[in-house]
């Protein structure tokens, strides 16, 4: 036998620890690094008569642990977009580099699973560096706050995706049933 023998409590505390690390964190969220991402069109500006349709790409998240009690950590996805602005008469054509800011904490849960809570960010917590493309659109930029928009937009749009069914079910990891396989590969069959 090697290793020193500890206290459930201790135990616990460093299988979170080594189990829930920034590595298979980061691993996990950059599943979808790479993925396009089609948006609208929404309505932005007074009466949400303009019309935004956008498209990108993700980018591959960076983070680090912020907490061991509870196990948290600050994730940041970066986000590039291409999107239109058509005010019905005119279109008027944007860049965007978006930087969208994610917690996740590792909770326990009693059926022996992790799982990881993320919490969506609010319109401010989102980043958006903004490049009109021409003057007038620079101008319309300004003028029906589109920057603004994106960011609630972005911010409606990560707490949808969030909430899917298969975005759940993967940030549960059944620590349980994974003992349950271990320990039937080394019962002897009859």
């Amino acid at each position: 036998m090697s290793g020193d023998l500890i206290t459930y409590g201790d135990w616990g505390a460093q299988f979170f620890e080594r189990a829930v690390t920034e590595e298979r964190v980061l691993a996990g969220v950059n599943a979808v690094a790479g993925q396009p991402i089609a948006m609208g069109p929404f309505g932005v500006g007074p009466g949400r008569v303009a019309k935004v349709t956008a498209t990108g790409e993700i980018g591959t998240a960076t983070g680090h642990r912020t907490s061991t009690e509870p196990v948290e950590f600050m994730v940041r996805v970066p986000v590039a977009l291409e999107f239109q602005l058509d005010l019905g008469v005119d279109i008027h054509r944007f860049n965007a580099d978006v930087e969208v800011p994610l917690r996740l904490t590792a909770r326990a849960r009693d059926d022996l699973a992790i799982v990881i809570d993320i919490a969506a960010p609010t319109s401010r917590e989102i980043t958006v560096d903004l490049k009109a493309k021409g003057l007038r659109a620079l101008f319309t930029q300004h003028a029906a706050n589109v920057e603004g928009e994106l960011r609630r937009f972005i911010a409606k749009y990560i707490t949808r995706e969030i909430a899917k069914p298969q975005v759940e079910e993967a940030r549960i990891i059944d620590v349980g049933a994974a003992i349950n396989r271990a320990a039937g590969s080394v019962v002897p069959k009859a």
